[in-house]
């Protein structure tokens, strides 16, 4: 339990302690993707977290997927992430933000041009797997394959959402590569159909997620970029194939050159393969293990396959979550039924511990 109260640097942060703040879509943010009204408290509130790594955030009118998520890629998008990482700031913690493009888990009736979702391939997740919109669950479109040219404008994309983040004054941005979004979409077999660069064999599907991680490392450094993967989560719809582990193992031993501030895995239980990860990844690794009861957040790091331990719906129910598990206390449970609500309920009314002792 030691070592997960022990000080650790990742990039240009020195943070105190070995947890941290998972990304959680929350669905507070204005029509037009700025940052809404309580945001900045929310992320204030948890900054005793120390790293807390933002929602996911779109980084063009192609990447938004579900409503009223962030953007960071207009003035409006970075004065209000300004405003957050501001408050973030003052309270004492840091604040990557989470660079998600959804690719084909997205719908017309949810962006702000209402175009086709683009994708790999011309693939349609399963038809069980539907998007949330104003008129409420529909099927998801079959999305329109990007061209070569549009693949290189979607890099320089992300080039813009990570150079408006550092604008904003946030400290660094995670590329989101996992949880069936765009860039594990070139992964999976059944998703990637293409026959040129970006498609066909391991180094081909995983072009796509090296050539973002170098625009967004050329544009604010290596120190200030980390990325996240889900080796195996079939999220969307996806299925990596026979293949997929040693698809993985080839993209991290690929962003391993770049020495990037750190990999943040969502674990489900190949183990071989993370402490494959573990053994060659040459700088911080995150690992959040999927369903792991409260007692269990510190084996890894005691055992060395992780640095830090992200914690997700524990963090969001809790905002002195550090104080109450230092002190064994109770924690607030999260209300499922808000989760995505609007406003303060359920977003910024979570009691702390200090208020529940005067009640």
């Amino acid at each position: 339990m030691e070592k997960i109260w022990s000080p650790i640097k990742i990039g240009r942060m020195e943070l105190s302690h070995r947890l941290a703040m998972a990304p959680m879509t929350r669905g507070r943010a204005l029509p037009d993707g700025t940052p809404g009204e309580f945001t900045p408290l929310y992320y204030k509130q948890r900054a005793s977290l120390g790293l807390l790594i933002s929602e996911g955030t779109q980084p063009s009118d192609d990447g938004q997927g579900y409503l009223f998520t962030p953007g960071i890629y207009t003035d409006a998008h970075i004065a209000g992430w300004r405003e957050v990482a501001n408050q973030v700031h003052d309270a004492g913690g840091h604040l990557f933000i989470q660079l998600m493009h959804v690719g084909r888990m997205s719908h017309p009736d949810n962006t702000p041009h209402h175009r086709q979702p683009v994708a790999p391939s011309a693939i349609a997740p399963a038809s069980d797997v539907q998007m949330y919109t104003f008129a409420g669950l529909q099927e998801i479109p079959v999305p329109r394959e990007l061209s070569v040219e549009e693949i290189k404008a979607t890099f320089e994309d992300f080039r813009k959402a990570a150079a408006a983040a550092i604008q904003a004054g946030a400290d660094g941005v995670e590329i989101h590569g996992a949880n069936g979004y765009l860039i594990q979409q070139f992964f999976a077999e059944n998703a990637n159909i293409r026959t040129d660069a970006y498609g066909g064999s391991i180094e081909n599907r995983a072009r796509f997620a090296i050539e973002v991680a170098k625009a967004v490392v050329e544009e604010i450094g290596a120190d200030r970029t980390g990325f996240r993967i889900s080796p195996g989560v079939p999220l969307g719809g996806l299925d990596e194939g026979p293949n997929g582990t040693e698809l993985y193992e080839y993209l991290v031993s690929e962003l391993a050159k770049l020495n990037l501030a750190y990999l943040h895995i969502v674990h489900v239980g190949n183990e071989d393969l993370l402490r494959k990860i573990r053994s060659e990844w040459p700088t911080a690794l995150l690992v959040n293990r999927a369903g792991r009861p409260l007692e269990n957040i510190t084996i890894d790091i005691e055992e060395g396959l992780a640095d830090i331990a992200p914690i997700g719906s524990w963090a969001l129910a809790n905002p002195d979550f550090i104080e109450r598990f230092k002190a064994g206390a109770s924690l607030n449970e999260a209300d499922r039924a808000t989760l995505y609500a609007g406003g303060s309920l359920g977003y910024t009314d979570y009691p702390p511990l200090a208020e529940l002792d005067k009640a």
